[in-house]
């Protein structure tokens, strides 16, 4: 029987406020916006102003990221005039972390007054229409690991952070979505925007052949290793969120193809679109107005 400090390794609420006291003793920056960036995304960072940068490994009770082409710093900064905090690099399942663990950042980033994410990350293509370097806003997920009782909200729950039994039929905000579309079609760039369901699993194998066509027949449009659980732990804190896949490789669906999956295609083809992503979220993020009904 697990005790209940085992329980609450890696989320107490007391952990939670140490870190983001923490960080705010060391920032004057106040951030209403956080953004996660994905897979040879972290560039998105790069566009702060005036950027405060804190290795995830001098931040208390942080985890370290341990994946290539994830930098594993924290940074802070405007972007477009509005106060964000961006992870260069976020924490998997496959990395050995419990699942509470590698969604702390969320709840610090309530703490310290953050409003809204945006949360972005390369995945394999299920859907047959998508091409590799689309980009597919996520308008709903399935939860393979928490088909298996893999939920960051797992154990005993902390009113403080959210109510019991949250609601996940409105993840991903409907609004945010829309205002993506009209940026990209302001910018431009609406050629290569799709809108889709991600499926998360929770790696580090590629998935196989048989996987990738159950997937795809049980609505899912998009498979990647991470996103959902913060979206989970940011949704149960009331933040509103927005996310995007960056479609890096197709998934196999056929025995007779010579094409693998690699990191590698994942981190090049992040490379090729980063610029067009950086301009779409740093256009919605100018965008964004102030959310009065999220106070803490």
């Amino acid at each position: 029987m697990l005790s209940m400090s085992e329980f609450v390794t890696g989320d107490s609420y007391e952990e939670c406020r140490a870190t983001a006291d923490w960080l705010m003793s060391n920032t004057q920056v106040r951030p209403t916006v956080g953004i996660v960036c994905g897979s040879g995304l972290g560039g998105l960072a790069e566009m702060l102003k005036e950027p405060q940068v804190f290795k995830y490994s001098d931040i208390p009770n942080f985890p370290r990221s341990t994946v290539h082409g994830h930098a594993g710093r924290l940074v802070f900064g405007t972007l477009k005039g509005k106060p964000c905090v961006c992870m260069q690099g976020r924490f998997h399942l496959y990395e050995g972390y419990p699942i509470q663990k590698i969604t702390l950042p969320m709840r610090v980033f309530k703490l310290m007054g953050v409003e809204t994410m945006i949360l972005t990350n390369a995945a394999g293509g299920l859907n047959q229409d998508y091409k590799v370097g689309d980009v597919m806003i996520i308008k709903d997920h399935i939860n393979m690991p928490g088909f298996a009782g893999i939920n960051p909200l797992a154990g005993p729950n902390d009113d403080r952070f959210g109510v019991r039994f949250p609601c996940m039929s409105d993840a991903y905000d409907r609004k945010l979505r829309q205002m993506a579309h009209d940026v990209a079609s302001d910018l431009g760039l609406s050629d290569f925007l799709k809108e889709g369901v991600y499926c998360v699993l929770g790696g580090p194998s590629f998935e196989t052949i048989a996987e990738c066509r159950m997937l795809h027949r049980l609505g899912a449009d998009a498979v990647g290793m991470s996103t959902v659980h913060e979206v989970i732990v940011a949704r149960h804190a009331g933040m509103r969120c927005f996310a995007m896949s960056l479609i890096s490789n197709q998934a196999v669906m056929d025995y007779d193809s010579e094409e693998k999956a690699n990191h590698e295609e994942v981190l090049e083809t992040g490379r090729q679109r980063a610029e067009q992503l950086e301009k779409l979220v740093s256009t919605v993020v100018a965008r964004l107005e102030h959310n009065n009904n999220n106070s803490f």
